[in-house]
């Protein structure tokens, strides 16, 4: 019974190490395609930076087992990039990380933010 969940186990994990590979190489696509003046006006890391953490992550996630350091440290530098830095330079671009439905930029979840007036 141990064997099979061991089994079962390791078959998960390789399916999550598949999918977060194959995730991190959309993110270095995505990465691939932006403007190189857009990192520069989000106030980020340079374009071949981003492709070098992503490339790497993309590499490490396909060759060393999850469980591993490096694919972890792969993980979160693909994590930044999707949660920081790509809506930052949607942002830039003007490329839908404004703000919707016509309100302004200090409009917060429930209306407008007066900076507590």
């Amino acid at each position: 019974m141990r064997g099979v969940l061991v089994y079962g186990f390791q078959s998960l994990l390789g399916w999550a190490q598949l999918a977060l590979g194959v995730y991190a190489a959309v993110m270095l696509i995505d990465a691939a395609v932006r403007r190189d003046d857009a990192y520069r006006a989000a106030d980020k890391q340079t374009k071949p930076m981003w492709l070098i953490f992503l490339a790497l992550a993309t590499l490490l996630l396909f060759v060393m087992p999850l469980m591993s350091f490096l694919p972890i440290i792969g993980v979160i530098a693909v994590i930044v990039y999707t949660v920081d830095v790509r809506p930052a330079l949607r942002h830039a671009t003007g490329g839908g990380g404004g703000p919707r439905r016509g309100g302004s930029s200090s409009d917060g979840p429930y209306g407008p933010y007066n900076g507590g007036r």
